[in-house]
């Protein structure tokens, strides 16, 4: 790993793990007792923490890049930095329909070998759901029905809510390590649910009704018996402590206090980026500490990287001194299919030199 004091911090927190949802590190942890997964990846997220360290993250890292698509081994992170970030981030969407391949045409099955493969080099997993609309069968942006707002009364959408939830907790039960244990990984269902362009978001759901999707996705999975999930909560940007809190489903449902918030608008957009983060990102890793839970930047990135120096000079100074898990920026589209999409630099991109100063000199964790 880049830090390699970090490994001793996790060594020791792995041994004092404790309550799943609820406790980052148990107070009453015993000699004789057996940590779950998510428990140790609890206490592994809380000690680097505790080590003023975060992970990079980066969505759909070895799946394809700029110029790339299902090459072993690659990653457009690795190529300009000579390490795979610490943590990688996958979607389910379409998992729901039993789908082969996810909503960017990622197989299911190069996921689940992704996820054991970065484990194996002792990165961390985080795991998203873009669901299609169970009403209208759009994709998660078709905001023209609210399903939510009809389950309660319609038992057929309650059942395909809970058959979907149930297809989810399959595909992340199956994940193993090479000796068949279950590998611990951060799921963030029902994101930005706080913005109104998901059909379960602000808007298309009340606060009561989005939470009771929650409880009912963490009862389907509860009663699956998996106990390598750690779940994470992220509404979007621009909320009060109160607007924050006003859809969480409460302590005993949620391990990680995230929030996501995107850097528009280049140059110009600067201040309202960084003025955004230090608005909110203060208190959700204030309520964290509270509650004994984890605080991450869940999600977040400037498109295109028009700004040669970002990763320094405006996502370093605004997330340094903040006790944050991880912070995640979005993919790298391919470039003939998606022009102007990524987050990451690519070799040759003029942030290419910047990039490599962030992962020299800040606190970010990466992996070999």
């Amino acid at each position: 790993m880049k830090h390699h004091t970090l490994m001793a911090a996790v060594a020791l927190a792995l041994t004092a793990c404790g309550g799943h949802s609820g406790k980052a590190v148990a107070d009453d942890a015993s000699a004789d007792s057996v940590a779950t997964p998510a428990q140790t990846l609890i206490a592994r997220l809380d000690s680097t923490v505790k080590s003023g360290h975060y992970y990079y993250g980066h969505h759909d890292d070895t799946a394809y890049g700029h110029t790339w698509k299902y090459v072993e081994g690659n990653s457009d992170v690795r190529a300009v930095t000579g390490q795979y970030p610490g943590l990688m981030s996958w979607d389910l969407g379409l998992i729901e329909v039993d789908s082969a391949r996810n909503l960017d045409g990622v197989p299911f099955s190069f996921i689940a070998a992704e996820i054991a493969k970065q484990h194996a080099r002792g990165g961390i997993n985080a795991i998203s759901w873009h669901p299609i609309n169970p009403v209208s069968r759009g994709n998660s942006w078709d905001t023209s029905t609210s399903p939510l707002h009809a389950v309660a009364s319609d038992a057929a959408l309650s059942d395909t809510l809970d058959a979907w939830i149930s297809r989810a907790a399959t595909f992340i039960s199956s994940l193993k390590d090479a000796d068949g244990n279950p590998i611990p990984v951060i799921f963030r269902p029902w994101h930005e649910n706080s913005g109104t362009w998901f059909w379960w978001g602000a808007g298309n759901a009340t606060p009561e009704e989005y939470i009771a999707l929650w409880k009912r996705t963490r009862s389907g999975f509860d009663a699956a018996g998996i106990d390598n999930v750690v779940w994470a909560y992220s509404p979007d940007k621009d909320l009060t402590r109160e607007q924050y809190f006003s859809t969480y489903p409460g302590d005993e449902y949620v391990d990680i206090l995230g929030t996501d918030i995107y850097h528009f608008d280049g140059e110009n957009g600067v201040d309202q980026y960084v003025a955004r983060i230090k608005s909110q990102l203060p208190f959700v890793i204030d309520e964290a500490a509270k509650r004994g839970k984890i605080a991450a930047f869940t999600e977040t990135g400037l498109e295109g990287l028009e700004i040669s120096d970002w990763y320094t000079r405006v996502l370093l100074p605004a997330i340094d001194d903040l006790p944050i898990a991880y912070v995640c920026v979005w993919r790298n589209a391919i470039e003939s299919e998606k022009p102007n999409h990524f987050y990451a630099p690519y070799p040759g991109h003029p942030a290419e030199a910047d990039f490599k100063k962030f992962h020299d000199t800040s606190k970010a964790v990466f992996v070999d």
